[in-house]
Order: structure tokens, then sequence, then C-alpha cells
């Protein structure tokens, strides 16, 4: 048995999300595994390092499949290109130790949400950004964040109800920055995300930008690990998954 690792780059804007699903065939794992079994006429289950939700885009999300054939890696992946659409790229393959899980394995991660903060929209890029026209503060949003830093109990940033395990999860940092275009960037790097996590922090971090909430509430948030204290869920086409690290 050979296991293959896999770094791949999708455009999320057509699919529902990551995982296969019962009532839809058009999902990011789904497109894979079909690909990888018209090459090698193995069926096999492929690991991500994470689900991400209907619409959410990936620069670098990282995959592991077993096949019992052992192949050339370049040839493979250029074969399995060649069977999936043009909005997902299989851009690194490698075959790995026996025992790497890309999920098991993973010792953090790093998302992006991108915000076109202008009146403007980015017509050309606008399934890669949330268009919001209202202006935010963005020393607020800052000061906020830092509430986030470190090791916290994230309950009320979950959108999972029924979640059994732990909510507990530590963030490294989280920098936002503003260019002369308007767009806003929040690059958050953590030990792991929940459910909607990263989406529902960045919603409240812009209800403290419009005014909203005050900064010092976050802490108040953290403490209630109850998901209606927190701010919205921002939409899924302003996020990106940057980095999965090892």
């Amino acid at each position: 048995m050979y296991n293959y690792k896999m770094i791949i780059k999708y455009d999320g804007t057509a699919y529902n999300g990551w995982q296969k699903q019962g009532n839809t065939k058009n999902t990011i794992q789904g497109v894979l595994e079909k690909s990888i079994y018209l090459v090698t006429g193995e069926k096999i289950e492929v690991h991500g390092s994470g689900r991400t939700d209907a619409g959410v885009h990936a620069m670098a999300q990282v995959a592991n499949f077993k096949i019992d054939k052992l192949y050339d890696e370049e040839k493979l992946r250029e074969k399995i290109n060649r069977n999936i659409p043009d909005d997902i790229c299989v851009e690194k393959l490698q075959k790995v130790a026996e025992r790497f899980h890309s999920r098991l394995n993973a010792k953090g991660k790093k998302y992006l949400y991108r915000i076109q903060n202008s009146v403007e929209s980015d017509v050309f890029r606008k399934n890669y950004k949330y268009h919001y026209d209202a202006e935010l503060d963005l020393e607020k949003m800052k000061k906020a964040s830092a509430y986030f830093i470190g090791e916290h109990d994230f309950k009320s940033f979950c959108s999972n109800k029924h979640m059994k395990k732990s909510t507990v999860r530590t963030i490294y940092s989280i920098e936002i920055k503003r260019d002369e275009k308007g767009e806003l960037d929040i690059l958050y790097y953590g030990n792991g995300f929940l459910y909607n996590m990263v989406r529902i922090l960045t919603g409240t971090l812009i209800e403290v930008g419009r005014g909203d909430r005050k900064p010092e509430e976050m802490q108040e948030i953290l403490e209630a690990k109850d998901r209606q204290a927190a701010g919205f869920t921002a939409p899924a086409h302003g996020l990106i998954l940057m980095e999965v690290e090892y």
C-alpha cells in the first residue's frame, strides 16, 4: 500500500464544500476521488486536512490517499489533473510515509479572509472577496482581535450546536491590513479552527469595525460560550485556506 500526499488549489465557488455528501456529488473530495479512480482503477478515499465550506477557496489544501500500485509521482499528478475541472488543481503530489494523515498530523493552519472595503466592488474578483461598503475602523478591529490570541474556548464562534469534542483552540496570531484600494485582509494563524469559526470571528470583528460592538466585549463573548453572543457569519466566498503546517 502506497500513501500519496497532495497539495491542492481550488476555487470553491461552484462546489458544495470539500466533504462528500449523500445529496450531492458536487464536492471537491468527490471530484478528486472520481479522478483518481479513472486513473488508477482503485476506489479510494481522499482525506483532507479539514472541511472547507461551500464557496470557500484554497491555495494549499493538503490531502492524502492510499493505493496498491506504485506510480511515478509527476505522471500520476498530471493524469489526475486531466480528469478534473479547471477550477481544481493538484499542484504537488508525492509519496509519503504510510502513517502520514493530512488531518491527524496537521499542527497549524492559516486562513485569509478578504474584504473589499470600498464603495466600488472589485468586479473581476467578486467571488474571492466580501464587498462591504460601509466604513470600518481598523484600529478597533485590531484591538478586538487581540482578545482572541492564545488558548481559549471558542464555543461562541462555532456553528455546530451538537459539537461533542473540545471547542478549545489556540490562535497564534491575527494580522489585519488594508491597502490603498480598500482591500482589507485578515490573516488567521492557529492550531485548528472549529466549524465556521473564522467566518464568525470575521463577522464579529466587522461589527466592531462599524461601531456596533466595543473591542472589550470580546472577552464577554468568549466567556459566554454561546453562539448567539457572537457576531454574524461572514460570507464564505471571502475565505481562503492558505497553508497547513505539519
